[in-house]
């Protein structure tokens, strides 16, 4: 299996310090059928299965096989990633066996690909097909020149709000920066109502943050991953969101999409979600929501990008799959071909799509529910063109998000700052990847 390299220079020592990863983490029996040559397609018909908790993803997979009668895919729910999911996946490979294909998120890939579980898909020509895809998607399968996976779907960031109260009653303009947010939500705060609520333990919401600021928090210099997430546009970061805590403009009582969130959004007293793109069928429905909401892009730093990413998947082939050649051949489809990507908007309601030039076809059209607004072209699409190519992500997300979720608690609970915490927790995550053998640094 190759190893993980860096983004910006040809692997030198990174064999010695990632391999060691490896080592540590490769579950028994991971990549013992295709780590090393490429094998080649299949003579004959061939069947694929496919773990994913995409629901109805079946559907989307009998389209592909009523096209063509080579190969057969069968797609398997699973929970979860953190519910379960990625368990019972590490264990299938373990044994030596599991599906061809895994839903993974894309935060995910580099710590299955550091456990050994994934196929390495540039051995089976995937660069070529990169132009085939968003830029922002594409990113975020690749570390270095090794690709692990294919993009599925992404989160690019915007903001949803009640136009009706956020404009008609209170006579608010959707904020274009941050400082204009945290106007807009003194204003809102004066009224009695929230401009928005933040779950108190998710800490996804500061990697979200960052990418749209500009830092590179993780990132494989040679032999070593260098961390830095208390650089300077961090730190702006952070204390902007310190102060928007200890003035209790935003609230931290319940997450979005939560009960209590419909039932404050349904009666116009929480007026905006701002995160990833997947959130506009969550926010279609808000009781009595119809025709009441709007979509702006998410407000921005005078510097860095148009917009952060959250969520997001994609489609991996395992490291024991003996078709990874058929398995990518679907996955193509699936992900860049209309057919493909119309079936899984209709049928698994997916986020962002990874293809480079098709939205797809029902949003390529005006929003009833949105007020009208042809918001996917309009507001998105922008999005998702103005993301920090540059971020990777780290192995070991699930303990870092973990990690990351306890300084949350402790800001909203009044025991830390968000610039006090970001440096402890880069201190904490340095000896998490440490203790598996990983060489790590932290910027000074």
């Amino acid at each position: 299996m190759r190893p993980l390299v860096p983004r910006r220079t040809a692997l030198a020592g990174g064999a010695a310090a990632l391999a060691a990863g490896l080592a540590a983490c490769a579950p028994t029996g991971a990549g013992k059928v295709n780590a090393e040559a490429v094998i080649p397609p299949s003579d004959g018909p061939v069947t694929l299965t496919y773990w994913a908790w995409l629901k109805d993803l079946q559907k989307v997979a009998d389209k592909f096989n009523a096209s063509q009668d080579r190969i057969t895919v069968n797609a398997t729910w699973i929970p979860g990633g953190d519910s379960g999911g990625y368990a019972k996946l590490l264990s299938a490979v373990a044994a030596g066996g599991g599906p061809d294909i895994a839903q993974v998120e894309l935060r995910a890939v580099p710590e299955f690909a550091l456990a050994g579980a994934l196929t390495e898909l540039g051995r089976y020509g995937f660069a070529d097909d990169e132009k085939s895809f968003d830029p922002g998607a594409f990113a975020q399968i690749k570390v270095g020149d090794s690709l692990w996976a294919v993009p599925q779907d992404t989160g690019p960031g915007a903001m949803f709000f009640n136009k009706d109260v956020f404009e008609g009653e209170l006579g608010l303009t959707p904020p274009k920066t941050w400082d204009e947010f945290r106007t807009a939500a003194e204003e809102v705060s004066k009224a009695g109502k929230t401009i928005m609520t933040l779950d108190p333990g998710d800490g996804s919401v500061l990697t979200f943050w960052a990418m749209q600021r500009g830092s590179i928090w993780f990132e494989p210099q040679d032999d070593t991953w260098v961390l830095n997430m208390a650089d300077d546009p961090t730190m702006e970061m952070a204390d902007f969101w310190d102060g928007i805590f200890a003035d209790k403009l935003v609230s931290t009582g319940y997450g979005p999409f939560s009960t209590p969130w419909y039932a404050a959004a349904g009666s116009g007293d929480v007026l905006s979600y701002i995160g990833g793109s997947w959130g506009d069928a969550l926010i279609e429905t808000v009781p009595g929501g119809k025709g009441k909401w709007a979509v702006a892009d998410m407000p921005r730093w005078k510097d860095g990008y148009a917009s952060g990413g959250l969520g997001g998947s994609s489609a991996a082939v395992l490291s024991t799959s003996e078709h990874p050649a058929e398995a990518l051949e679907f996955l193509r489809w699936m992900c860049t071909d209309p057919d493909g990507i119309d079936a899984m908007i209709k049928n698994s309601g997916i986020g962002w799509s990874p293809a480079a030039d098709y939205i797809g076809k029902t949003r390529e059209k005006p929003s009833e529910f949105f007020s009208g607004q042809n918001y996917n072209v309009d507001v998105i699409e922008p999005m998702a063109k103005g993301q920090n190519l540059d971020w990777t992500w780290a192995p070991l997300m699930q303990r870092i998000n973990a990690r990351l979720g306890d300084g949350m608690l402790d800001v909203v609970g009044g025991s830390s700052t968000f610039t006090k915490m970001l440096p402890q927790a880069q201190d904490d995550i340095a000896e998490i990847m440490r203790k598996i053998g990983l060489k790590v640094e932290i910027a000074k």
